[in-house]
């Protein structure tokens, strides 16, 4: 087996994975803030064994690279509480396709921040994207649902979109440093940040409870690390970009297939919208042609 289909097969595995995630935190039965500190909890027990064993526990860092990997590591962690609390009020599958606005954010912030051209594909892009979010906020959520509490879950998955793309901003200024390790560190501030408020004095009585946030630990967490970054040193940045529309697609079929969720035609055409948006921003798809220009390069689209 070679190293791309090697990487298609580790790649496809992990966005899979992702892709039960709300399956896992909802079945679990438990408050999102403990939900989120038992999965930094296991994921930093198994993270640190993976570590030891590659041997990545003697890198030294230094206190920037540190403080670097904390801060991504505390927007991560308001990331997956802002991504799980929307799951339960806007249904896995509006969340997941909301959440997907990421590379909108990364765009925004490249625009604010490092003064990095708005190209008018990106644009376009970013309007498709837009009118999508219009379609699925203006759908009526089902008779069960209460419409504050949709809005509000939608709200929450653009949030944790954010949070995203500022723990992203913040990882590119860590270029060099393991993957490996600084997703443990990030989970390590995950365990600190949340241990004042999660509910340790009333701990969950149940296997099955914590059956489901071991797993959210060790194989979403670390199980789920190890094959993307294992996949990332193997793929073409475009097949990476492509393989991470599973996540979406599995969440979508993990939310109808198990809790019945089915979609407005609207908030299928919305959610459509902007995963395609995505998929064109994240492929570099060109919607425009433009006149090459001997004096400057184009942009990266």
């Amino acid at each position: 087996m070679n190293d791309t289909v090697r990487g298609t097969v580790e790649m496809s595995a992990a966005m899979a994975i992702l892709g039960t995630i709300g399956w896992f935190v909802i079945m679990s039965g438990q408050p999102i803030m403990d939900v989120v500190f038992w999965r930094c909890a296991f994921g930093a027990l198994t993270l640190l064994v993976i570590c030891a064993s590659l041997g990545l526990l003697r890198n030294r860092l230094s206190l920037r690279i540190i403080g670097l990997a904390a801060l991504g590591g505390a927007a991560i962690v308001i990331n997956w509480l802002l991504l799980f609390s929307a799951f339960s009020r806007a249904s896995i599958s509006i969340a997941t396709a909301v959440y997907n606005t990421q590379p909108f954010m990364l765009v925004g912030f490249g625009a604010l921040l490092f003064a990095e051209r708005l190209t008018l594909t990106k644009l376009t892009w970013l309007a498709i994207a837009f009118a999508g979010m219009v379609l699925i906020v203006g759908a009526a959520p089902d008779s069960g649902d209460v419409g504050t509490n949709y809005f509000a879950g939608i709200l929450m998955a653009l949030a944790a979109a954010f949070f995203w793309a500022v723990a992203a901003i913040v990882t590119k200024k860590l270029k060099g440093t393991p993957p490996h390790l600084i997703a443990l560190i990030q989970v390590c501030v995950g365990v600190v940040m949340l241990a004042p408020f999660a509910n340790l004095s009333h701990l969950p009585a149940d296997p099955w409870s914590w059956a489901m946030l071991a797993t959210l630990g060790i194989v979403h967490t670390g199980l789920m690390y190890i094959l993307m970054y294992g996949a990332i040193q193997k793929l073409p940045t475009h097949l990476q970009g492509s393989l991470s529309f599973i996540y979406p697609v599995v969440a979508i079929l993990v939310d109808v297939t198990a809790f019945g969720h089915r979609l407005h035609f609207s908030q299928v055409v919305g959610a459509a919208a902007i995963l395609i948006a995505a998929a064109g921003m994240n492929l570099g798809w060109t919607l425009w042609k433009s006149r090459p220009s001997a004096a400057s390069p184009q942009p990266i689209k």
